[in-house]
């Protein structure tokens, strides 16, 4: 008994598929054109401080290669880990971030899980409420807020104004909301049947909380950490209204107040103030990437 060979499309499906390698030689080509012309934009700015922070200031003002350390030197990461004054501002801005997280994690986790979980009347429209008090621009809160702290002051008598402690009140305004809104989208990705279960089992929305949810949404805990901790700790302008004394600087006020000094620039240490300003957030991010990612997309990809 012969069998016949069906030709199921020959040359033309040769050429189609043909094709289709070609166009995906060439999108890999243009992916990869603009991954190296983003890594590039990205990455020249911080590598054009690095080799400026191993600059003396002599080099830096003479007519050479820009881009190019003739003699190398460490004296500024020196002068600046020595200087009590930065480590000052550093150590306020430590603080500041370490207690703005840990506060706005308290109000956010209660908040979201209660507005994604605990349905009742208006909560969908608290909940977009709260994401939209984030988008207003902090250049149009500073000046209500310095009035309110102002009033504050005069009524009770507690300095506020001037006080690096005074951070710890503003800043919160804008971590909350955000961290509010990305914890409301991984909370609600959270399978309804794991707290109907414990709920049938006689847990309260606490225990609920505390033993089903947290470990559950960890991802969506570090990233919102991880913002709240960014936000805090790279915040120019509230620090720069609310504080005037150079002791009550944080860090990124510091660098730009003290190492400017009228129309003379000390750009060497000004580069090393901020490459050593940028290193705890790019370690944060360096190992906890993968959950910032996740904990921001977890909204996106509830069925």
């Amino acid at each position: 008994m012969s069998t016949l060979a069906i030709d199921k499309g020959g040359p033309s499906r040769k050429v189609k598929y043909g094709s289709m390698s070609r166009d995906r030689t060439w999108a890999l080509r243009w992916s990869y054109f603009f991954l190296v012309l983003f890594a590039a934009f990205s990455l020249i700015p911080p590598i054009y401080m690095l080799i400026t922070s191993l600059k003396s200031s002599a080099e830096i003002s003479a007519a050479t290669n820009p881009w190019w350390v003739f003699h190398p030197t460490l004296s500024n990461y020196v002068e600046l880990l020595t200087s009590n004054q930065f480590l000052r501002f550093f150590w306020n801005s430590a603080i500041v971030s370490i207690v703005v997280v840990i506060v706005t994690m308290l109000i956010s986790i209660p908040a979201a899980f209660a507005l994604a979980r605990m349905k009742f009347w208006g909560s969908a429209t608290l909940a977009t409420g709260v994401f939209l008090t984030y988008l207003i621009p902090d250049s149009l809160l500073f000046i209500p807020l310095f009035k309110m702290l102002a009033v504050i002051q005069d009524f009770t008598g507690i300095a506020l104004l001037n006080r690096w402690y005074v951070l710890l009140l503003i800043y919160p305004t804008l971590t909350v909301p955000f961290c509010t809104w990305i914890m409301i989208g991984y909370f609600a990705s959270i399978p309804k049947e794991l707290d109907e279960a414990a709920i049938i089992d006689g847990a309260s929305w606490l225990q609920t909380l505390m033993r089903i949810f947290i470990p559950v949404a960890l991802p969506g805990l570090i990233a919102a950490t991880i913002f709240a901790f960014t936000v805090s700790w790279a915040q120019f302008l509230y620090p720069l209204v609310f504080t005037t004394s150079v002791d009550q600087f944080v860090l990124p006020v510091g660098i730009t107040t003290t190492l400017i000094k009228g129309d003379v620039f000390n750009w060497g240490q000004i580069m090393t103030g901020a490459l050593l300003g940028a290193a705890p957030p790019l370690i944060i991010y360096a190992f906890l990437m993968d959950y910032y990612i996740a904990g921001l997309t977890a909204g996106a990809t509830k069925g």
